[in-house]
């Protein structure tokens, strides 16, 4: 089984400088999309692991959540593409939960889920705590330039083997052997 995780919001879809907070405000990063797809028909089960704290601080709730999801696996099945699951945190960076990244939770969900570990599974984020959630779950950390990607970048924290792509759609032809 090929497995790869994605972030949502910088990789899947733009980012807000609060949180998306309505389907409305849920808009495609070009290419992200496609990516998916692409991913998809090269065999791989595509799951997203994201915080979502914009719920613990009361700013969505799991209704308006489930419905910008849904508009998110609409548009990714319109153009081919399949999300397999999504794992997200929805609590505010306060809890002190173990599951809101960089802590391991979610990853630790989805290695239960599928009955496998993360070793070689790509984890893409645009974030230091996206990547160093991956590194510590054992997963590869991937860092796309979209979203807050520049700004990760620029912080030379990365953790050891990191791969940089430009975006999701650079990194799935990568992977899928386009390049």
């Amino acid at each position: 089984m090929k497995l790869i995780i994605l972030d949502q919001a910088g990789v899947i879809n733009q980012a807000s400088d609060t949180t998306v907070k309505t389907p409305e405000e849920w808009i495609p990063i070009p290419g992200s999309l496609e990516a998916i797809a692409r991913l998809t028909h090269s065999g791989y089960r595509v799951v997203i692991a994201t915080n979502q704290s914009g719920i613990g601080r009361g700013l969505l709730d799991m209704s308006t959540y489930n419905a910008i999801n849904q508009k998110m696996h609409q548009a990714v099945s319109q153009v081919g593409g399949r999300i397999d699951a999504i794992f997200f945190c929805p609590h505010a960076k306060t809890a002190q939960c173990n599951c809101r990244k960089p802590a391991t939770g979610l990853f630790s969900e989805i290695m239960q889920r599928y009955g496998t570990n993360l070793k070689n599974v790509p984890a893409i984020g645009d974030s230091l705590r996206d990547l160093q959630a991956a590194a510590t779950a054992g997963a590869v950390p991937v860092l796309v330039l979209t979203g807050k990607g520049q700004e990760t970048r620029s912080q030379n924290e990365l953790p050891a083997n990191t791969q940089i792509y430009d975006s999701l759609a650079t990194a799935a032809d990568a992977l899928v052997g386009e390049l």
